[in-house]
């Protein structure tokens, strides 16, 4: 089987690597990508056999697509960095490319109560009744995915910021791609490490106004 890469946008996830890192399943390869660490998230990236990409352009849109540039395999995986999602949905999503899929995106159900805070919730809610009247029949801008690499970068995504997924999911649908969604498992981030979106209101809302300037 031909190795897949999977894109790990990286800010301070020390804590967090080694257990996503190490779970990845056979057939999968991490490209992680830093975008500014100061915890020595890139040298344990490193030593746990990822390969580590340095992204000086802040925003989770900007290391999501460097990955992406630098990826090589024919699929490409992408999900957090924080321990929050299991590397084990990795292969469902697969599949359902290999049955005709243009992408797959997760469907988050937390594990357990106060896993996912209200806010967060809300905003992610409101976006995806926004892209289901624009025909993409989805419930979550989920941050795991799978998908083709040349058809992604087809897209042209020009956001950088937290903007970056819808503007995928936008795109997907004016390019009618067939977009499937797969529950996943949505669990607490690693000890001491930190959302930089669903964290705090203030990170929520940053995130719903780069996401509603794709929108406009």
């Amino acid at each position: 089987m031909d190795m897949i890469d999977v894109v790990l946008p990286c800010l301070d996830e020390a804590a967090a690597l080694p257990l996503v890192l190490n779970a990845l399943p056979q057939g999968f390869r991490a490209i992680v990508v830093d975008n500014g660490s100061a915890d020595g998230s890139p040298e344990i990236a490193g030593n746990l056999g990822a390969k580590v990409i340095h992204e000086p352009r802040k925003g989770y849109g900007a290391a999501v697509h460097t990955g992406l540039e630098y990826a090589t395999s024919d699929l490409v995986c992408f999900m957090d960095a924080d321990a929050s999602l299991d590397p084990a949905d990795l292969p469902r999503l697969v599949e359902a490319l290999h049955d005709g899929a243009d992408m797959a995106v997760g469907k988050r159900v937390p594990v357990r109560r106060g896993v996912w805070p209200w806010h967060a919730r809300a905003g992610n809610a409101v976006l995806a009744a926004l892209m289901r009247r624009r025909g993409l029949a989805v419930t979550d801008i989920a941050p795991i995915r799978a998908a083709h690499r040349e058809k992604l970068l087809a897209l042209g995504i020009q956001d950088r910021a937290f903007g970056y997924p819808l503007e995928l999911l936008v795109r997907a649908a004016e390019n009618h791609w067939r977009v499937t969604e797969l529950e996943v498992g949505y669990r607490s981030r690693a000890a001491g490490t930190k959302s930089k979106v669903s964290g705090s209101v203030k990170g929520t809302l940053r995130a719903i106004r780069d996401m509603s300037g794709v929108l406009r």
